[in-house]
C-alpha cells in the first residue's frame, strides 16, 4: 500500500509516452494522468498506453478522462457513442422511470468500456443546471430542474459504481448560471450564497449525502461569497464544502491552464493556491511549461494526497471483464440506445 501520491495530474502529448514524459511520471508530485482525444487511436493502442503509463511509475497513479457523452467524449471509435446528459432529461419529462433506468445502464456502460481499457475514472457527471445561459454547459447538464438532476445523476452514478468506477460531480457549486466560458474568460456570478444554495447547489448537496466520491471546483468568482474563484477559495472549499456541507470526499481543481484560473503567470503559484484553498488534486493540461513550473516550484512533501483520499478514486478493475460486449446488460443497453435515439 502506498501511503501518499502526488497532487498533480498532467496530460500527455501523443499516443505513446515520450522519454520526457516517462521522466515526468516518475516525479513524486505527479499522481495521475488525464487523457485527451490526441492520445487515442484504437482500444488496443489506448490499453497499451495505460499499461505503459503505469509501468513508468513505481507507485500507483490515477488515469482519468472526460468521457461524459455528447460533445464531451474523448474516445469514440470502438466505444459506444454516448448521448448528451440532456437526452436523459428530455426522456424524464414524460417517462421518469425509463430515463433513470437508461441513465443507470449508460453510466455502467461508459465506465465498463473505460475500465477494460485500463482507465480509472471518467470525470463525470455534470451536476450543473441547464438554464440556457452557459454555452460551455448547455446539454452537458441533465436538466434545469435540480430535483430531476439529482435523480438522473444519482442513477448515472449508480451505474458507474456498479462497474467499479468512482464519480466526480462538476462543476461545484454550479456553472449553469453564468454565460462566460471559464476556459477563455473569468465568469462572475453576482448572486448571494442563499440564492446559490437554493438553486445550483441543490444537486451537489443531495448527492454528497448519497455518497458522491469527488467534486471538481469551478473557475467562477462569486464576489458576494468570496473575491477569488471557487478553486482558489478557502471560503468555498473549506468553510462551505468541508465544514457546512460536511463533504469528506476528494476535491479536484478544474484545469489550472484555463483563463478562469489565471491568478498568476506562474503555475507553481496556481497549484499552491489551489492546494492551500482545499483542492486535493490539481490539473494542469495542455501546457508543458506550466507542468514543469509546478514540479520545480512547489514542495513535494506538502503536496501529497493521502491513501484515504486517492484510493477512493482508484478503479475496481475486477468488476468488469473485457468480454463485456457479450454481456446481456451491454447488449440490452445498446439496443435501448438504438431504439430511443
Amino acid at each position: 500500500m502506498t501511503a501518499h501520491i502526488g497532487a498533480l495530474i498532467i496530460d500527455l502529448q501523443s499516443k505513446e509516452l515520450s522519454p520526457e514524459e516517462r521522466e515526468l511520471l516518475s516525479h513524486p508530485l505527479v499522481g495521475g494522468v488525464i487523457l485527451f482525444t490526441r492520445n487515442f487511436e484504437s482500444r488496443s493502442q489506448l490499453t497499451h498506453l495505460c499499461e505503459t503509463v503505469r509501468l513508468a511509475k513505481k507507485t500507483p497513479l490515477l488515469i482519468m478522462v472526460d468521457q461524459e457523452g455528447g460533445r464531451v467524449q474523448r474516445f469514440i471509435p470502438e466505444f459506444t457513442r454516448l448521448p448528451p446528459m440532456a437526452w436523459f432529461g428530455d426522456i424524464y419529462n414524460d417517462h421518469p422511470e425509463k430515463a433513470q433506468r437508461l441513465a443507470t445502464d449508460c453510466g455502467w456502460l461508459m465506465a465498463a468500456e473505460l475500465l477494460t481499457a485500463g482507465i480509472d475514472m471518467s470525470l463525470a457527471p455534470v451536476l450543473d443546471l441547464n438554464k440556457s445561459m452557459s454555452s460551455v454547459i448547455g446539454n452537458r447538464a441533465f436538466h434545469s430542474d435540480p430535483t430531476r438532476v439529482i435523480e438522473l445523476a444519482d442513477a448515472f452514478i449508480n451505474g458507474m459504481r456498479d462497474a467499479g468506477m468512482a464519480a466526480t460531480g462538476k462543476h461545484f457549486p454550479g456553472h449553469g448560471s453564468v454565460s462566460l466560458d471559464s476556459h477563455v474568460a473569468m465568469p462572475i456570478d453576482l448572486r448571494t450564497y442563499n440564492d446559490i444554495e437554493n438553486d445550483d447547489l441543490i444537486p451537489f448537496t443531495a448527492l454528497m449525502k448519497r455518497g458522491l466520491t469527488a467534486v471538481m471546483a469551478a473557475h467562477i468568482i462569486f464576489p458576494n461569497v468570496d473575491k477569488v474563484a471557487v478553486g482558489f477559495s478557502r471560503t468555498w472549499l473549506k468553510t462551505i464544502l468541508r465544514e457546512r456541507l460536511k463533504f469528506n470526499g476528494v476535491v479536484l481543481s478544474d484545469d489550472l491552464n484555463m483563463e478562469g484560473a489565471n491568478i498568476s503567470g506562474h503555475f507553481a503559484d496556481r497549484m499552491q493556491a489551489a492546494r492551500e484553498a482545499g483542492c486535493d488534486f490539481t490539473l494542469i493540461c495542455n501546457n508543458r511549461l506550466g507542468v514543469t513550473q509546478a514540479l520545480d516550484g512547489v514542495a513535494i512533501t506538502s503536496n501529497q494526497v493521502s491513501y484515504e483520499k486517492w484510493s477512493t478514486l482508484q478503479a475496481d478493475f475486477s468488476r468488469v471483464s473485457t468480454s463485456y460486449p457479450m454481456s446481456q446488460r451491454w447488449q440490452q443497453t445498446q439496443e435501448l440506445l438504438r431504439s430511443t435515439v
